[in-house]
């Protein structure tokens, strides 16, 4: 309980007392408590009691109690109508074909761009090939699709103003 005894630091003019190698070897002293706790001690803290499982309801059980009515009262259930609109209405998406001749366009832009990044970087000749590959390749198929639309524009012209025979143009 008493004050802890001054120390007094050398002025740095003076040398620091070597201490000596021997209290260095010296062992350790041993603690006034050990370490490890007895089991009993352990087994009476509360480190093994387990707590009480308390169930929770994991739905909720009015709306449960008034889908089952409406699945007796009408014979089936809602969730089940949900699945299909959403179902039907994906059906219709993918039948919304995405213009092809567009895309190709947006990918040899990407293309194009991530040349000129990697050119920015240094690394140009290296991927140079193998773009330029890319591009062509999908302006061939951009030619494909011009001319198939080309081939189905000069069909509907025809039908829709068909052009006659002189020998129609006669009479």
């Amino acid at each position: 309980g008493d004050a802890l005894p001054l120390q007094r630091f050398p002025p740095s003019s003076q040398q620091p007392v070597p201490v000596p190698h021997a209290a260095a070897c010296q062992p350790g002293r041993l603690p006034a408590r050990p370490l490890l706790r007895p089991a009993k001690v352990c087994q009476a803290g509360d480190a093994y009691t387990r707590e009480k499982f308390k169930p929770q309801p994991t739905r909720d059980l009015e709306k449960e109690k008034r889908r089952l009515q409406k699945i007796l009262a009408l014979g089936k259930d809602e969730v089940e109508d949900k699945v299909e609109q959403v179902f039907v209405r994906k059906k219709e998406e993918e039948i919304a074909e995405p213009d092809r001749f567009e895309e190709c366009t947006n990918e040899i832009q990407e293309r194009r761009e991530f040349l000129t990044e990697m050119e920015a970087l240094g690394q140009g000749k290296k991927y140079q090939g193998i773009i330029l590959t890319e591009i062509s390749q999908k302006l061939h198929e951009m030619e494909i699709i011009d001319k198939k639309r080309s081939e189905e524009m000069r069909n509907i012209m025809t039908k829709a103003f068909p052009v006659g025979n002189k020998s129609n143009l006669q009479d």
